[in-house]
């Protein structure tokens, strides 16, 4: 969704209730020794996030490689099971909930995965992979199965022909549009999207996301979509969340987070965004953070983010953050955000990182 209208579809679709919400979302992967296979540590690649997606509306989640961000999409639909947490999809608590019990819930919320060349089974057709919901639910659709799937085609941008080929047949951006209309077969509320568009050319980039937003329009469709394009997030986001290392840093609609971040991270993250104009006219100043992203399995105490931020102070390594409302709509984590207009900037005493000049 463009930005010049994201305030205003912001504002509308936060309506009624959500149709998913977490609320302490935690994910932890064991490390286990070689020798007698016993647990020494844990990963915690989703650390206590807690997020609302409401109809009709793009949730963003962005960060660096290894915050957590596609684990966040997986946990959210039971493909990975929660270490902790709730996770509500269409008004039911589906966290408890066993393999049986999830498949009427796929009805409601799918998922386009990363990669368009190992998502799909190179021994089916494109008529096979597009018609397995259908075949998984047992639903026979008006008109039958196959013309079903080739209406799906078409809506993608795939000729109907093409439901008797193979996978290896075809473009990675064609491949990727079959994993839009299968996770499109059964008219869901919501669709993940986890990278959809980070193996594809620019070009095919440019489409597949238009392809999006008119499909979102046409069915009124709900997205989170995880992608590290920080670009891309803005054209298509109505909010945006920012992870680091497991945690929702900064959660804020889409115009105010890019004209004005809150978060030190979100800050020197937006920094690298390329500004396009001649001369470079109204550049960012660029923020290089000191020292590499800590392991998720040895995280700092307090503010995850301190080690590497230029406000860090003794509070920020002995309390850890809440993620709080700083301003209507928008949640910051950091005990010492960065000012809104018309505040004093916090002049750190002890800085860790480079801060902007």
């Amino acid at each position: 969704m463009s930005t010049s209208t994201s305030a205003t579809a912001t504002a509308g679709s936060q309506t009624g209730e959500p149709i998913l919400r977490v609320t302490g979302l935690r994910k932890y992967f064991p490390i286990q020794s070689s020798f007698l296979r016993r647990t020494i540590g844990q990963v915690k690649a989703v650390d206590g996030v807690e997020l609302e997606v409401f109809g009709s509306e793009t949730l963003g989640v962005v960060g660096e490689s290894g915050c957590g961000k596609s684990t966040i999409g997986r946990t959210m639909l039971k493909l990975l099971e929660p270490t902790e947490g709730t996770i509500q999809l269409a008004g039911k608590d589906i966290t408890g909930f066993s393999r049986r019990e999830m498949v009427p819930m796929r009805r409601e919320a799918s998922m386009i995965f990363q990669d368009p060349y190992s998502s799909l089974n190179p021994r089916h057709t494109v008529g096979k992979i597009v018609a397995a919901p259908f075949e998984v639910q047992g639903i026979e659709p008006p008109g039958g199965v196959k013309k079903a799937v080739q209406d799906l085609l078409d809506r993608v941008g795939l000729n109907p022909e093409h439901y008797n080929r193979f996978p290896a047949e075809f473009s990675g951006g064609q491949r990727q549009r079959i994993g839009i209309a299968r996770a499109l077969a059964l008219h869901p509320k919501l669709i993940i999207c986890d990278e959809p568009v980070s193996a594809l050319d620019v070009s095919i980039q440019a489409q597949v996301v238009n392809l999006l937003e008119d499909l979102q329009n046409e069915f009124g469709l709900a997205y989170v979509v995880i992608a590290h394009d920080l670009s891309v997030i803005r054209h298509i986001s109505d909010r945006i969340a920012v992870m680091y290392l497991g945690k929702v840093m900064e959660l804020s609609d889409s115009d105010s987070l890019y004209l004005a971040p809150r978060h030190p991270y979100t800050k020197a993250l937006l920094s690298a965004v390329p500004v396009p104009e001649p001369g470079g006219r109204g550049r960012r100043e660029r923020i290089v953070l000191a020292g590499d992203l800590p392991s998720p399995a040895n995280p700092p105490s307090g503010c995850v983010f301190r080690t590497r931020c230029w406000k860090a102070e003794d509070r920020c390594a002995a309390e850890v953050p809440a993620l709080v409302e700083v301003e209507p709509g928008r949640k910051v984590a950091c005990h010492f955000p960065e000012p809104a207009a018309g505040e004093v900037s916090f002049t750190p005493s002890q800085p860790n990182g480079t801060a902007p000049a």
